[in-house]
């Protein structure tokens, strides 16, 4: 396939000094952030949520927010929500957090490792996967949904692999994960 399944690329991090042409490439070696400091601060507000200390997560969520142009978290819920008090609770703020974590880190690789950790993987990837039929010319035909494939996420097997058999043999106090 020559083409992305969903009909969106996205421009994340793509290094910008890297050039084509019909017959010369040129490569510049780029840095890949392994962990950037948003996801520190999206990861520490999380912390101190759960931890039940939900005032002090949100500077480190305005923080990401001011960085990228956005309202604070407590101005954008109270004057643009229909659930204006949603920042103020434990369970409010966790989905939040758990919003800007997929908006922030979008195109990381981070959104399976956030899921599991959550314990909602097997709600959010028992969902099918529909593409644009981006083949087609014309607007009408594009914009039909298609469905690519439908995934399979075991809850919970799933959300740990399987030890192998060679570790469980060596240590017996091992046990095997739960669906393995």
């Amino acid at each position: 396939r020559l083409y992305s399944i969903t009909g969106y690329y996205t421009k994340k991090l793509v290094n910008t000094k890297l050039a084509f042409t019909t017959t010369n490439i040129s490569i510049e070696r780029y840095a890949w952030p392994i962990m950037r400091l948003a996801d520190l601060y999206l990861l520490y507000a999380e912390a101190l949520n759960e931890s039940g200390n939900s005032g002090a997560a949100i500077p480190y969520l305005n923080r990401i927010r001011e960085r990228a142009g956005l309202a604070s978290v407590e101005s954008a819920w109270s004057n643009f929500s229909n659930r204006p008090t949603k920042y103020t609770t434990v369970d409010g703020l966790r989905e939040i957090i758990q919003q800007e974590r997929g908006i922030e880190l979008a195109f990381e690789g981070s959104r399976f490792w956030d899921l599991r950790r959550w314990k909602t993987a097997h709600e959010k990837l028992n969902q099918p996967i529909y593409t644009w039929n981006i083949t087609r010319e014309s607007t009408e035909d594009y914009y039909q949904r298609i469905l690519e494939f439908n995934q399979t996420f075991v809850a919970p097997r799933d959300y740990l692999w399987p030890l192998s058999e060679a570790e469980l043999q060596i240590n017996t106090n091992l046990v095997q994960n739960t669906g393995w």
